[in-house]
């Protein structure tokens, strides 16, 4: 890969404002929306007694499994959430600050296939998982190793979460994600980093998160509400994310499906915070539209992209950080112009907003069930270029640079003046992809395509991968904890 530009840090920090799409009366009614679909439909809790009942003692109204809040209450209830704070990487240079201006960039998360340009579309194996790690790793626009990047789908179900765990912590030292298809995955999760970053400072530090979704309309699977639990419990981050495709979890217009988002996010954060006040949160979403003429899901559409816009905002006056439902997300079947421009529309989006996580920054196709080699990298060439971007302009003596002018006659260039020569190199963003150059020299390398020169890049970079470093003592017991307890279980495949 390129060399990065000092402008880009492992940290990034914001200098363009978010932008505002709803003014302060829009705002209230959206709030004034959640409250009531919290006060009169509520939320279903499914097999799990004690989030119920510790929502009771908080004040909620319980009816069998259906809990409702009066006007207010979730809201109250997630004040004791952090505004901001540090999710830990294991190299502390890989430390990132969620909430306020930081900006986060990760992986795409759940595909059970992959795909590339030599071997096509497959299922996803461990190697695949290992894969885009490794890529995660290497590329500093990625500031997170993301979670269950692909599925390894050759590893029994029961089992696979401990060596994407061990994957994480091994070839990577970003933050990263646990298991949440079971409590004692999410147990599994939180004692092998206990191992890596100690019992003690993972009690009083954020190490990794755990992604709640929620059923939406308005459902808490106990699976998920246990999960939840057993992150919080353990003081590490709680994504709660809604997931809602406009028209069927929700009804079709952006304002529905804005409120409604909030709505639910609000509860899962509030159970979080009966659990253990403090416990680091983030408000997700996971919403799109959808072709109501077929039931196929569409990505990067303006309505999408107003929705995501309006929850950024709805987050900063819950006063916690929000991760976008956008990313670079589209349901196109290969790295064509059509996967690009959904992926640009919503990205862009995303950014602005002021959305402090982005999920799926890297590799989506097929609205999610696949993972692309080659659009991971094109992907990641835009995110360092939107980083960028966020930097804003300078504005100072040395950048307007006067001297330059004395430099040079009227009609002359300014390529050789002491200005250009002392920042040419980090002046503009350069591309990770070569530059195909004039359309003669294109055409003599080839006349490649982007996605042909991304597979190039992939595969160079994964040739280039060093491991980071880790304790060997510690590398064994990561080693001999997974082993253990994948002796204490039958492999289940489903």
């Amino acid at each position: 890969m390129q060399r990065v530009p000092e402008t880009i840090q492992p940290t990034q920090f914001r200098k363009v404002p978010a932008y505002c799409l709803l003014n302060e009366t829009d705002l209230d009614r959206l709030e004034d929306q959640a409250d009531w679909l919290l006060e009169k439909i509520g939320m279903e809790f499914c097999g799990d007694a004690e989030a119920i009942d510790r929502l009771a003692a908080a004040g909620a109204r319980v009816d069998g499994q259906r809990v409702r809040f009066k006007d207010g209450l979730a809201r109250a209830l997630c004040s004791t959430a952090p505004p901001t704070f540090e999710l830990h990487g294991r190299n502390p240079l890989h430390t990132v600050e969620l909430g306020g201006d930081g900006i986060v960039f990760m992986p795409g998360y759940g595909s059970p296939f992959v795909t590339d340009l030599d071997r096509g579309r497959r299922y996803a194996t461990l190697q695949d998982f290992r894969n885009f790690v490794k890529l995660g790793y290497q590329t500093p626009f990625l500031h997170h190793s993301g979670g269950t990047v692909v599925e390894p789908v050759d590893v029994p179900v029961n089992k696979r979460h401990l060596d994407m765990v061990l994957t994480h912590l091994t070839c990577s030292d970003k933050p990263f994600m646990g298991s949440v298809t079971a409590p004692d995955r999410a147990r599994d999760s939180i004692d092998m980093a206990r191992l890596v970053f100690g019992k003690t400072f993972v009690d009083k530090n954020a190490v990794m998160q755990g992604n709640i979704n929620i059923n939406s309309p308005f459902v808490f699977d106990g699976v998920m509400s246990s999960v939840l639990r057993e992150y919080a419990s353990a003081n590490q981050c709680v994504c709660v994310s809604p997931a809602i495709f406009g028209g069927a979890m929700g009804p079709v217009s952006t304002a529905a499906i804005a409120a409604q988002t909030y709505a639910e996010a609000m509860v899962g954060i509030a159970l979080a915070q009966t659990v253990r006040p403090g416990c680091p949160v983030v408000m997700g979403s996971f919403h799109s539209t959808m072709n109501l003429r077929t039931g196929s899901l569409t990505f990067g559409t303006p309505e999408a992209n107003l929705v995501n816009m309006a929850l950024a905002q709805l987050g900063r006056r819950l006063r916690v950080p929000f991760r976008s439902g956008g990313g670079q997300v589209t349901a196109a079947n290969a790295p064509d112009g059509q996967a690009m421009q959904d992926s640009a529309n919503a990205m862009w989006t995303t950014v602005i907003s002021g959305s402090h996580q982005i999920w799926h920054a890297a590799g989506w196709l097929e609205g999610g069930l696949t993972m692309s080699y080659e659009k991971f990298v094109m992907d990641l060439d835009n995110c360092g270029a939107l980083l960028r971007l966020i930097q804003g302009m300078i504005v100072d003596d040395e950048n307007l640079s006067r001297q330059s002018y004395r430099e040079v006659e009227p009609g002359q260039n300014f390529l050789s003046t002491t200005h250009t020569v002392n920042h040419f190199a980090e002046a503009n963003y350069e591309s990770l992809l070569p530059d195909a150059g004039p359309y003669e020299t294109w055409m003599d390398g080839g006349a490649l395509t982007a996605a042909q020169r991304a597979n190039a890049e992939w595969k160079s970079m994964l040739k280039s991968y060093q491991q980071p470093d880790l304790d060997a003592d510690i590398r064994s017991d990561l080693h001999e904890f997974v082993a253990a307890r994948k002796a204490m279980m039958k492999d289940e495949w489903y």
